[in-house]
């Protein structure tokens, strides 16, 4: 048994019905326990959270309300540490108020003294040039920075962060494991047909983009038969704009196809488990990319966001389309080609998956060492 206790505080964008979001938290939170047991401590969490019953009832741990300030003070001054991170945090595209809320939670720590880790985080897009040296400040006294590509890296040092101090590491993602003894699927439903994996969520305000997805998937179907599955990562606006792009899909009984979508599923390991069924991807959400690559399961990347080509780039791999430009047969066309061969793609990203996968553990590592520094 450990014999030694390090209380840290996890900040991140948890307690959302967010798949992605939690699955970053359950991957934190497993990869410390390992490198905890490994180092001979145990890591005490305190999570963050918009939701903390649900978060303490889905992963066992304690969790305060991130929006209360005395609850995050208080936390904050009991504990060893705060991690900040995984997922985009530091980014102005949904909100001018975020950057500050996340840069305020490390500072408050670093105000009262305890060490700050930012953990596997996507930076950016910071349109707003202001935000840069307050970043700067925040992460230039971080015990450790790491981020999940090199494109957040380049960033950082374009803010005036020496390189040396920035590892680049996975989506903690990558390293989420499904239960031990889990049976292995055929990709194929029970008439035999692939299960295809959608991820989709409304972006443009018009719909094309859902549009284009649908003519895509139209077309796809009427080449071969094939069982689409909406994944609807982010709760109900992820079902919604599922079932946005299930109405325009016509005649599938007719091309013996079938359309199904999965339940809205709080702990993110039963979604990996449905998209470990799936025999390729299609997804515009960055994680239900990254569940796919960390079971093998050939991705197809719709993109929204320079995030979700900064991890296709990281498989070698480049988006079928984008919201602003999909071309509804050629994507069709590739998503086919991609089925026919999906041996053959697991064959040519097995080495790469299985090297992000280890390396999904680097941070928990690194934090677990600094903290048996720490008193």
């Amino acid at each position: 048994m450990a014999s030694e206790v390090r209380t840290v505080v996890i900040s991140g964008y948890y307690g959302f019905n967010n798949s992605g979001d939690e699955a970053v938290l359950n991957s934190i939170l497993n990869a410390l326990e390992r490198a905890g047991r490994e180092a001979g401590i145990r890591i005490e969490p305190v999570v963050l959270s918009g939701d903390p019953a649900a978060t303490t009832a889905l992963y066992g741990v304690r969790a305060v309300h991130r929006m209360k300030i005395g609850e995050v003070r208080r936390a904050l001054k009991n504990s060893h540490a705060l991690i900040s991170g995984g997922g985009s945090l530091l980014q102005d595209a949904t909100s001018a108020k975020t950057i500050p809320y996340y840069l305020g939670v490390i500072k408050l720590a670093q105000w009262l003294g305890k060490p700050t880790f930012i953990y596997a985080q996507g930076i950016g897009p910071v349109q707003r040039k202001l935000f840069y040296p307050f970043i700067k400040n925040v992460f230039s006294r971080s015990a450790y920075v790491s981020v999940r590509d090199v494109e957040s890296a380049a960033l950082l040092e374009k803010m005036g962060l020496n390189k040396s101090s920035i590892e680049v590491v996975p989506d903690p993602v990558m390293g989420m494991r499904l239960p031990s003894g889990t049976p292995q699927s055929s990709g194929l439903d029970e008439e035999g047909r692939p299960i295809v994996g959608v991820s989709v969520r409304f972006w443009n305000e018009d719909r094309s983009d859902m549009d284009r997805i649908a003519e895509m998937l139209q077309q796809w179907m009427e080449q071969q038969q094939l069982h689409i599955r909406f994944l609807p990562f982010h709760g109900q606006s992820d079902e919604a704009a599922s079932r946005y792009v299930m109405d325009r899909l016509s005649n599938v009984d007719k091309h013996g196809s079938a359309v199904s979508i999965s339940p809205i599923y709080p702990h993110p390991l039963d979604m990996l488990k449905e998209v470990s069924r799936c025999r390729v991807l299609v997804g515009m959400r960055l994680h239900s990319l990254i569940y796919a690559a960390s079971q093998h399961v050939p991705v197809l990347g719709i993109s929204y966001d320079p995030k979700i080509d900064q991890f296709l780039n990281r498989l070698g791999e480049q988006a079928i389309g984008t919201t602003k430009q999909l071309h509804p047969q050629h994507a069709a066309e590739q998503a086919s080609s991609i089925l026919s061969n999906t041996e053959r793609w697991r064959e040519q990203h097995q080495e790469v998956i299985q090297q992000l996968i280890q390396e999904a553990e680097l941070p928990a590592k690194q934090v677990v060492q600094l903290l048996r520094q720490t008193n």
